[in-house]
């Protein structure tokens, strides 16, 4: 299997929490930068190998065979993000991109060695959830910043928005993993926030809450 056909299968598996019914071909070229005559050739290619079904006017689905090769593949991008991060110092907004190149090795034994080496992480530097040898992700009652009530505390577990951009503009606030907040006030006319934390007061936009998930405590 390519590389090209690895990025699609796991870029269906992403978009198939938006799309239920199905994902559309505009929606997945959008997804990949590419001409959607492109994303056709490449479904037809996927649906011929048995990991993908598409139906006409409904979109396409993963098979449990596409599943398995999609989830196989972010398990590796994630435990080679906690590799990166925890033992060889890199950034969390570094590490996408090299993950992405990772995550392509093919050695299972590779991987499995991987995660008891990093003694069998749950979530990787960004918070997402990594599955396990069998494809099992562990579910959390994380919840998006921006639904967080005002005078509620909560923690915050993750981020929706991984890019370097945002990783960089929470550094820059000192907005982390396992950092505890409180939401102060909640502007009703554009969504904005202001929070304490680290006893310290901070104004956040609707951007922002929209892309930080927290647990409240």
């Amino acid at each position: 299997m390519s590389f090209s056909e690895e990025n699609y299968l796991k870029a269906i598996f992403h978009l198939q929490r938006t799309f239920k019914a199905g994902v559309s071909t505009n929606a997945l070229a959008e997804e990949m930068e590419t001409k959607a005559s492109s994303v056709t050739d490449m479904v037809k290619k996927l649906s011929d190998k048995k990991l993908v079904i598409y139906k006409k006017y409904q979109g396409v689905k993963l098979s449990e065979k596409g599943k398995a090769v999609a989830v196989a593949v972010i398990r590796k991008h994630r435990l080679w993000e906690v590799f990166l991060v925890d033992k060889l110092n890199f950034n969390w907004d570094e590490v996408h991109d090299i993950a992405e190149q990772l995550e392509h090795i093919k050695s299972k034994k590779l991987t499995n060695e991987l995660d008891r080496f990093l003694d069998y992480p749950k979530r990787d530097p960004h918070g997402d959830p990594i599955p396990d040898a069998e494809g099992n992700f562990s579910v959390s009652n994380q919840l998006l910043l921006s639904g967080v009530n005002k005078s509620e505390k909560a923690v915050c577990v993750g981020v929706k928005d991984s890019s370097a951009e945002f990783l960089q503009y929470l550094d820059k606030n000192e907005i982390s993993l396992g950092k505890e907040l409180e939401v102060l006030d909640k502007e009703a006319f554009d969504g904005s926030m202001l929070i304490l934390i680290d006893k310290k007061e901070l104004r956040i936009s609707q951007v922002v809450s929209n892309n930080l998930y927290v647990r409240t405590l």
